[in-house]
């Protein structure tokens, strides 16, 4: 098996088709392209959602709980808590987990969670730390937003910029060889690229236009979002290539090491399928906080996604595995 999240055509067969269904409390379920379960308590539903961390070494406790934060704030839910399993390696030290229980504490302080529980284990199963943390959130039944929702003549936007994520990884991990390839300057704003990957933001703003669906941005890149996205929701897409946001550290990096930049595990980006009357609207009271807001495409009846570049149109069609393991 390849490194990296499984098929969707095994995740199907052999994970999603194997569970059993019978609680009527719940009220959303695995499904390719949904990131979050959800129940319903009384008049509230509480939304959930688990990640783990495999393929990066540096600043774990940042991107575990802003990965797992983000799918809830695709669903429109306000997260209130995370629980985190830390599988410690046997040559690990105090300094070490003393870093990552930092940067996790720093970031559940910044976005206003608790962290609820979980189990921290040292094990000889792993040689490097391994978390998967798991967030909790809340929301009125009939404001919750799924991807499964996103319409035919939906726009599509994207916020920020892809690749975020992966290119903090990249940079964090070989440095050394980029020296040679980026200036300092870029290379610190690279790394830096941790501090934009929650979602949070943009997820509660866009719930105030009702948008149909978002997803974030994480394994298999933009172009693996937009494939979940349509098949959830048994739509199509025309997707313009050019309108993609991209930072030109991102496209260095991408084009040093030979790697699809819109294939790039990217937290930081929310894909997001908007009604046409709400995207000006939407998209001005992103910048307004801050946030780049671009539309890049539009959604189909029709079930292929076509991504066009100038004259030339070819298909999106399902993720593979993650360019960031051809480099980590």
């Amino acid at each position: 098996m390849k490194i990296g999240k499984l098929s969707n055509d095994i995740l199907q067969e052999l994970i999603i088709d194997s569970l059993s269904i019978s609680r009527q409390e719940v009220l959303v379920r695995p499904a390719i392209g949904e990131d979050c379960a959800a129940f319903e308590l009384d008049r509230n539903v509480c939304v959930m959602s688990t990640d783990p961390i495999t393929g990066a070494t540096k600043n774990l406790g940042s991107i575990a709980v802003n990965v797992a934060i983000n799918d809830i704030a695709a669903t429109g839910a306000e997260p209130f808590g995370i629980m985190i399993t830390l599988l410690i390696p046997v040559d690990s030290t105090i300094d070490q987990l003393k870093l990552i229980m930092s940067d996790i504490n720093k970031t559940t302080k910044l976005l206003n969670i608790d962290v609820l529980g979980g189990h921290t284990e040292v094990t000889d199963a792993v040689t490097r730390f391994v978390i998967v943390s798991t967030a909790v959130g809340k929301i009125k039944k009939d404001e919750l937003i799924q991807t499964k929702n996103a319409c035919k003549g939906d726009v599509l936007l994207v916020t920020k910029s892809i690749g975020l994520e992966g290119t903090s990884i990249i940079i964090s991990e070989k440095k050394d060889e980029l020296i040679k390839l980026i200036t300092k300057e870029e290379i610190n704003e690279g790394i830096n690229f941790n501090l934009l990957l929650s979602v949070l933001p943009e997820g509660l703003i866009a719930k105030k236009y009702k948008v149909h669906a978002m997803h974030d941005v994480t394994e298999g890149g933009i172009y693996g979002a937009i494939w979940e996205m349509c098949k959830s929701s048994g739509t199509g897409a025309i997707i313009h290539k050019n309108s993609i946001p991209m930072n030109s550290i991102t496209e260095k990096v991408c084009k040093f090491y030979d790697i699809n930049p819109y294939e790039l595990i990217s937290s930081g980006s929310m894909l997001i399928a908007s009604k046409p009357s709400n995207v000006k609207d939407l998209c001005s009271e992103l910048g307004k906080n801050g946030i780049l807001c671009s539309e890049i495409g539009l959604l189909t009846k029709e079930l292929t996604i076509k991504l066009k570049e100038g004259d030339t149109t070819s298909l999106i069609n399902q993720p593979k595995s993650d360019e960031l393991y051809k480099v980590i």
